[in-house]
């Protein structure tokens, strides 16, 4: 693959080249090994439709998945505790790796740590594909002397935060379900079924109901214009995607998901989990406080959440205490308050934070099961509702055809 690059040079102008790569991060890489200035790389080739309405491969947000990673560390923790050394066991593992896009990163780091430089700094590099949390775990390890016990205790993080996100997937997974067959039915009937009566009402030459006539009109549209009601709906999903993938997109989505009912409850306790888990991890790990505070929050995965919970950072670093941080920012549920304030006090703060992280799982759980046996007869009398609906505007003219015939 061919990649169009904007590179700054070391007498500092700025020159266009087109380099040959596996990827955009072996490219990457290479280049700055060279000395140069990443300053724009893309992909070589055509685009068909402007990004704005068709966002292309490489402005997505790819990045390893938890899972690799999570059997990644694994493993490594192991190499670590039989006595391998780190390079030799990073070589081995890099052979090894099926994630393609993990297995670049390992190579890199091969390469940066033959090099001389520290296994936190070069994972550290390649911070866009991997949690913000993964490097500042490592240097709190190479500083304790413990890699070992800090990677297994990143492993335990990736296993409980993998596992909350999983549990929301799977709660949201029989909705979503619900939601497209109810759809799909009602596509079904307003544009095959409905229309097959239209012919057989206009026979009667007689005023249908004003509920037979919207149907009606409604089957007519779907029709005529299904295809370009899919088509601008198919671009609004592709706009809103792309445009929720921007800092502003991305702030504003994640600020109105914590607005939905129930799941809003879901989402938030599910970011300050991860915010806890995080700090407590870094904290045990022998982070110092303001540092482990900045990571942590960097780690959020929701973008509101994070904007909010920044301003504690300069805060803490004054002197504020950190339960007194969270307590104005707003976002953060009075038990994680409180489990602060008494590690604070107490000198266990890491403790309590992971603590306050399992709570708000069980929270987190207690809300989802609530949402499975809400969701089940919700979407059952609304489908119900729906198809009624249909059914009786289209027999309505002929209850009331009947009635006229009948006896007198």
């Amino acid at each position: 693959m061919q990649f169009v690059c904007t590179l700054g040079d070391t007498e500092g102008q700025i020159v266009h080249e087109t380099h040959d790569g596996r990827s955009e991060l072996a490219v990457r890489s290479e280049l700055e090994r060279r000395g140069y200035h990443i300053l724009k790389i893309r992909r070589r080739g055509l685009r068909l439709l402007p990004s704005v309405v068709w966002p292309s491969f490489s402005s997505s947000k790819k990045r390893v998945p938890d899972e690799a990673l999570l059997v990644f560390n694994q493993e490594f923790a192991a190499l670590l505790r039989s006595g391998l050394p780190v390079l030799q066991g990073l070589k081995l593992m890099a052979e090894r790796q099926r994630e393609p896009l993990l297995r670049e990163v390992l190579e890199d780091v091969v390469l940066q740590v033959q090099d001389g430089a520290e296994l936190s700094a070069a994972f550290g590099k390649h911070a866009e594909v991997l949690p913000t949390l993964f490097p500042a775990t490592l240097k709190a390890g190479e500083r304790s002397g413990e890699l070992e016990t800090v990677v297994r205790r990143f492993v335990r993080y990736l296993k409980l935060l993998t596992e909350a996100r999983r549990k929301i997937v799977s709660a949201l997974v029989y909705p979503a379900v619900l939601v497209g067959l109810s759809i799909m039915l009602i596509a079904v009937m307003t544009i095959y079924v409905v229309p097959k009566f239209s012919e057989f009402f206009s026979a009667l030459n007689s005023e249908l109901p004003l509920l037979t006539r919207m149907t009606l009109g409604l089957s007519r549209f779907m029709s005529a214009n299904w295809i370009p009601v899919a088509a601008v709906l198919a671009t609004i999903v592709v706009v809103a995607k792309r445009w929720s993938n921007s800092p502003a997109g991305e702030r504003v989505f994640d600020r109105t998901k914590l607005k939905v009912p129930i799941l809003g409850a879901i989402f938030r306790r599910l970011a300050m989990s991860e915010f806890a888990r995080s700090l407590s991890t870094l904290l045990a790990g022998g982070i110092p406080v303001v540092p482990a505070l900045e990571d942590s929050i960097s780690a959020v995965g929701n973008a509101y959440i994070r904007g909010v919970l920044t301003p504690m950072v300069p805060k803490v670093r004054e002197g504020v205490a950190l339960h007194r941080a969270l307590e104005e920012a707003g976002e953060s549920p009075e038990i994680v308050i409180e489990m602060t304030k008494v590690g604070e006090e107490t000198g266990s703060l890491d403790v309590m934070l992971s603590n306050a992280s399992d709570f708000l799982d069980e929270e987190v759980d207690t809300l989802l099961e609530r949402i499975l046996v809400l969701v089940e007869p919700v979407m059952l009398v609304l489908m119900g509702i729906i198809v009624a609906t249909l059914l009786v505007s289209v027999y309505l003219p002929l209850f009331s055809m009947l009635s006229q015939v009948g006896p007198r």
